[in-house]
């Protein structure tokens, strides 16, 4: 298991949303490959990027502030958002970025996923975000009738690397991770799940460890991404990386 830094774009800086609401955001850096090297100074292993102003547009828009955090890292970079078809798919995959998450496109067009896993194995990964259990698209702008554990089990056989697994009521709201959705979720399927959204402190990350797996279908819990609590001093990320990577390791 390890620590993932997020970094949100929105009109080229890097801000966190408050449960996805765009209106509702807040302006941590106007350099957003700055803090990619700062993350990565830290010690993180993986950056997890997201378009923002993309996922509401349905194609990339924040390309120039990405481009400039590729520049700046050595380390495997996954980003998400507006990514909806094939041809921005190869494009990002060609720029440099290791794994491409695939969202909305997922929801609406699974076959497209399958594609992808086929012709890139091992770099695409599918980003289910849920309001009380039912997927979200668009931004968040819409919720589908669909549940996070049936759209995930329609890609067990579809060699998507991790599902990326976001409860919205907890995104930005430094409110805890929703640890027993995350670990269903886990248990149900063969794929790797990232926690993501509601991180808050040294102990929830310890507690999301403690539910990690393997679980007895061999699935787990792969990683946690964090956002607000390391922008806003509550979550060490250096010594809460340190301390994943130790626990992971024992």
């Amino acid at each position: 298991m390890i620590l993932i830094p997020a970094i949100d774009l929105k009109n080229g800086q890097c801000v966190r949303l408050f449960q996805g609401e765009m209106d509702q955001a807040t302006v941590y850096s106007d350099s957003p490959a700055t803090m990619a090297r700062h993350w990565q100074s830290l010690g993180a292993r993986r950056l997890h990027v997201v378009d923002l102003n993309g996922a509401f547009a349905g194609e990339p828009v924040n390309a120039a502030a990405v481009a400039a955090i590729l520049e700046a890292l050595t380390i495997p970079v996954q980003l998400g958002g507006g990514i909806r078809n094939l041809e921005t798919i190869e494009r990002w995959l060609t720029a440099g970025i290791d794994i491409v998450i695939l969202g909305t496109i997922a929801c609406r067009n699974p076959e497209l996923v399958r594609e992808a896993c086929r012709l890139h194995p091992g770099r695409i990964s599918v980003g289910i975000d849920a309001r009380d259990g039912l997927v979200a698209v668009e931004g968040w702008s819409a919720t589908t009738e669909i549940t996070a554990l049936d759209l995930a089990r329609r890609f067990e056989d579809a060699g998507v690397a991790e599902i990326i697994f976001t409860d919205i009521s907890r995104d930005g709201a430094l409110s805890g991770p929703n640890i027993p959705a995350t670990r269903a979720l886990a248990e149900a399927i063969t794929i790797p799940v990232i926690l993501s959204g509601g991180v808050s402190c040294l102990e929830d990350i310890q507690h999301a460890r403690e539910n990690a797996g393997p679980f007895a279908n061999r699935g787990r819990i792969s990683g946690i991404i964090t956002g607000k609590a390391i922008y806003d001093g509550r979550l060490d990320f250096q010594s809460a990386a340190r301390w994943l990577d130790d626990a992971s390791a024992a």
